[in-house]
């Protein structure tokens, strides 16, 4: 096969990708990375993408590893690797796996940086409720830890979204699958005030979908988002290293350390492999850890 006819093999594979399961772009650019890198290793040995020799990969993982890629960077390619010879087998263009006895590397989960509860009610009530710009900013920061929402789908959220009578939100979020989330009380009493005087002042034209408009009546960027967060975080005196997903961690977070059960956490968060939400348990792991080595006699 040539490398004409595996690039076309490639795209295919992320056609179906991007056609089955929506895939996001990102994601899709990482899968021709990994499996273009591979492709061309394959070449220098005189294998074909199709036809690899089980033995090719572990031989270049060791060497990837020893030219400073970190075990997780590999564990990444694999994962690429074996969801394209999966697709592959499936589609009848190789009759066996040649990666199904390769190992995946362990590598520890890195745990998201998250806040404390008392954190997070000092982060919410930072922002000044008299302003117009104050009374959205606590409204946004209501909704996302209210909802756990990645930045881009609170940014995104248009009127039609919220359901102020049922409490609920309707979220676009990865390939493009809709799920509804619960605002509860809190949440919604701020959009109520924040949509009754606010929003009108901060819109030129009111039907404009946006719901939390930034500059021209467009929705407001994550990145101005992201820097209103910051700007808050150092109002209310919180000093430890933020993300655009700390509240969405904290929100998993504390609804598992509060007894949620990890199934109702995943769909909050519009996770389509549990595993993804799995990181939580780890991070509500060490924190009772750290409570009972601060504060147990023996600890």
């Amino acid at each position: 096969m040539s490398g004409a006819d595996e690039t076309a093999v490639i795209d295919t594979f992320l056609d179906a990708l991007w056609l089955e399961q929506g895939v996001s772009e990102h994601t899709l650019a990482a899968y021709r990375r990994d499996l273009t890198a591979w492709a061309a290793h394959l070449a220098g040995l005189g294998e074909g993408l199709l036809s690899p020799d089980a033995r090719s990969l572990p031989a270049w993982l060791d060497a990837r590893r020893a030219a400073g890629y970190r075990l997780r960077s590999n564990a990444r390619l694999l994962s690429s690797l074996r969801r394209f010879y999966r697709w592959a087998l499936e589609t009848g263009r190789i009759e066996r796996d040649p990666l199904a006895e390769v190992r995946l590397p362990r590598v520890q989960p890195s745990l998201p940086e998250t806040l404390e509860e008392a954190e997070v009610e000092r982060l919410i009530a930072a922002p000044d409720v008299t302003t117009d710009l104050g009374l959205r900013d606590r409204t946004m920061l209501e909704v996302l830890y209210g909802t756990g929402l990645r930045v881009s789908e609170l940014v995104g959220l248009t009127t039609d979204a919220v359901n102020l009578r049922q409490g609920v939100v309707r979220v676009r979020g990865k390939g493009d699958k809709d799920r509804l989330v619960p605002l509860g009380e809190e949440a919604v009493h701020w959009v109520t005030r924040y949509l009754r005087t606010a929003r009108g002042a901060l819109m030129h034209d009111v039907m404009r979908p946006a719901l939390f408009p930034g500059r021209d009546d467009r929705p407001l960027t994550r990145q101005a988002f992201w820097y209103r967060i910051k700007h808050h975080a150092r109002v209310a005196g919180i000093e430890r290293s933020l993300s655009p997903h700390t509240l969405r961690h904290a929100f998993a977070t504390h609804l598992l350390n509060h007894g949620a059960n990890l199934r109702v956490v995943q769909l909050l968060l519009g996770h389509s492999d549990l595993s993804t939400t799995q990181i939580y348990t780890h991070v509500a792991q060490a924190r009772l850890e750290r409570l009972h080595a601060d504060h147990h006699p023996r600890g």
